[in-house]
């Protein structure tokens, strides 16, 4: 009877020295408390590499029932600096998922504009009135609806973030034309950021000679798409050029692109991703949904990943394995 694993995969984002930053408020990873987390982790779980887990999709090469993949998303300079001399140091593998363009161009992300925007301004009513400001000031060009319809279809909190929040987050990634949330973003992001983009940007994320002295050591170094975008909101040909572009980046870093492997930005795909992925043989893309990895039911290029703070982050908790099973309604 053919093998298939079933995997619980992590993933995270800033992994920093949080509090005394200066953006203390910025939603992290502590690093000691990663620390502690990695701890938890390795005694009730077995750490393996991507190619460990790819060998077992494809070839039903054993791996542990308790096997678990580290994920890293977003290409951030804290990935260099903190996760990878620690994880290197206690012999673990991660994977990182890198968007070129933040890299090749020195842009900061959309998605990262919102988080230290958020960050910077503890009165989210007061981020959500300047908002309302713009929105005002380019309603007749953009055709824009009222500013009270825009807040009820879109403030909903989340088990993490409050309705300002949320509506701030959806508004300026999705619900807006593209141009108009980068003239608003970029409108928030000097005035509550003050900071030269290209210089921000150096300062946030890593650049191609760390990504070569993080593949040497062992991790692996996956796509995360060209633009860091819905690719579900692109036609098939946008979505190939995404791809290629972001493969390309890749092959010039000098990453073997035997085994790559994708993480969709905000976990948007669709038919046409998927359709694209396999023609390039991609061997796994993971989202944001959560739930165990069982490959006897799972896409292989639609791989549901736990967040960072659905675990403890003390190496003398418990394990919390039921917990998880409740927070994904786990039926398989």
């Amino acid at each position: 009877m053919r093998y298939f694993p079933k995997i619980t995969c992590v993933m995270y984002h800033y992994v920093r020295e949080i509090k005394h930053s200066r953006f203390p408020e910025l939603k992290g990873l502590d690093i000691k408390l990663f620390v502690e987390q990695l701890n938890y982790l390795k005694k009730y779980y077995t750490i393996i590499s991507m190619e460990e887990a790819i060998d077992a999709i494809e070839n039903g090469s054993k791996i542990p029932n308790n096997s678990m993949l580290l994920t890293f998303d977003d290409g951030y300079t804290d990935h260099y600096k903190y996760v990878f001399p620690i994880l290197d140091e206690m012999k673990l593998k991660g994977s990182f998922f890198i968007p070129a363009k933040a890299i090749l161009e020195n842009k900061v992300l959309d998605v990262n504009k919102i988080h230290f925007i958020l960050a910077s301004e503890d009165d989210k009513s007061k981020l959500v009135n300047d908002i309302f400001e713009q929105l005002d000031f380019y309603r007749k060009d953009y055709n824009l609806k009222s500013n009270e319809e825009y807040f009820k279809k879109l403030a909903i909190a989340n088990r993490y973030d409050s309705k300002e929040i949320i509506f701030i987050k959806r508004l300026l990634q999705v619900e807006l034309q593209e141009n108009l949330r980068k003239k608003i973003l970029n409108y928030l992001f000097e005035k509550y950021i003050g900071m030269d983009e290209k210089s921000f940007s150096k300062e946030l994320y890593v650049n191609s000679s760390q990504i070569k002295c993080m593949y040497r050591h062992g991790m692996h170094i996956g796509s995360h798409s060209y633009d860091h975008c819905w690719l579900n909101s692109l036609s098939f040909h946008e979505q190939e050029k995404q791809v290629d572009m972001s493969l390309k980046f890749l092959k010039d870093i000098g990453i073997d692109l035997t085994n790559w492997t994708m993480c969709y930005p905000y976990s948007g795909h669709n038919k046409n991703t998927i359709e694209i992925l396999k023609n390039k043989n991609c061997k796994l893309a993971f989202t944001s949904d959560v739930n165990f990895a069982d490959f006897n039911v799972c896409n292989k290029h639609e791989v549901p990943r736990f967040d960072t703070n659905d675990f403890p982050k003390d190496r003398y908790a418990p394990n919390n394995i039921n917990k998880l099973k409740e927070v994904c309604n786990y039926k398989y």
